[in-house]
C-alpha cells in the first residue's frame, strides 16, 4: 500500500473525521468509514481493511469515551459488565466471522433499523429522561445480554454497532440518549480493543494509513462528544434519527442494487 495517492489518503482521512464525529454522537461511524476504505483500497484484503478500520475507530472511541466519562460520569455498575460482555461477544463473533456471509445479515439489519427508527420517531419522549425498566439482578442480566448480543454482531460484521448499543440502552434499559451514548462508547471501545488483539499480531493493520485516519477519527470523536454533551439528549435523539435514516437508505440501496 506504499503507492497510495494523496487524493486517496485525503479522502480516507476526511471519511475518518466524519465517522469519528458520527460515532461519538450516536454510534455507527463504521457505516461511514468502512465503505470509504472499501472504495479507496480496492486492492487490499478484507482483513487489512477490517484491521485498519478498527485501529482508527479504536483511537477515536478512546477519546470520545474518555470525554463522556469525565463529563457524564456513567454508573460503573452498568458500563463495566456491559464492556466485559461486549468484549466477550465480539471475540466470539470474530471467531465465526469467516463462516457468516455478509449478504445474509443485510436484510436483518435493515429490518431492525426500520423498527428502531420507527420506535424512536413515534415515541418522542423516549430517551429524554432516564427511567430504568429493571432493577438489581434483572438489570444486570439485561445489560450482559445486550453486551453479548451486540458485541457478537460487532465481531462478526461491525458497522452500526454503536447505534444498536444506544438504542438497546434507551429502548430496553430505559436510559436517556446522552447517558446511553456514554455507555455505548465504553462498550464499543471494548469491542474494538478485542478485535485489535486479534488483528495486530497478524500484521493486518496498514499503519501508514491507519495512523492519519486515527488522528482524524480522534478529532471527530472529540468534537462529536463535546457537541452531544453541550446540546443534550434531544439533540442526540434527532441526530440518531438522521443517522438511522441514512443507514436505511444505504443498506436498502445495496439490497436493491442502486449503487
Amino acid at each position: 500500500m506504499a503507492d497510495l495517492s494523496l487524493e486517496v489518503v485525503l479522502f480516507l482521512v476526511l471519511a475518518a473525521l466524519v465517522a469519528g464525529f458520527v460515532d461519538a454522537v450516536v454510534g455507527g461511524g463504521g457505516l461511514v468509514q468502512l465503505p470509504a476504505l472499501l472504495v479507496g483500497l480496492p486492492g487490499a484484503s478484507v482483513v487489512q481493511i477490517a484491521a485498519t478500520n478498527k485501529l482508527a475507530s479504536f483511537c477515536g472511541t478512546s477519546i470520545s469515551a474518555a470525554t463522556y466519562v469525565r463529563r457524564i460520569r456513567p454508573d460503573p455498575r452498568t458500563f463495566l459488565p456491559l464492556m466485559l460482555a461486549a468484549a466477550i461477544g465480539s471475540a466470539g463473533g470474530a471467531l465465526v466471522a469467516s463462516l457468516l456471509p455478509r449478504s445474509a445479515f443485510d436484510p436483518i439489519i435493515l429490518a431492525v433499523l426500520v423498527l428502531v427508527g420507527g420506535y424512536v420517531w413515534f415515541r418522542p419522549s423516549v430517551g429524554e429522561l432516564t427511567s430504568l425498566r429493571f432493577q438489581g439482578g434483572q438489570h444486570l442480566t439485561a445489560v450482559v445480554l445486550t453486551g453479548l448480543t451486540i458485541g457478537f454482531y460487532d465481531g462478526a460484521i461491525g458497522p452500526g454497532t454503536g447505534s444498536f448499543l444506544v438504542f438497546a440502552l434507551v429502548g430496553l434499559l430505559g436510559y436517556n440518549f446522552l447517558e446511553a451514548s456514554a455507555k455505548a462508547k465504553l462498550a464499543n471501545w471494548a469491542t474494538n480493543l478485542a478485535a485489535l488483539v486479534v488483528f495486530v499480531p497478524q500484521g493486518a493493520v496498514l499503519w501508514q494509513l491507519a495512523l492519519p485516519m486515527a488522528a482524524a477519527n480522534i478529532t471527530g470523536g472529540y468534537l462529536g462528544a463535546r457537541l452531544a454533551m453541550a446540546r443534550g439528549a434531544r439533540f442526540v435523539r434527532a441526530f440518531f434519527l438522521v443517522v438511522v435514516s441514512g443507514f436505511v437508505v444505504r443498506i436498502g440501496g445495496d439490497l436493491l442494487g442502486w449503487w
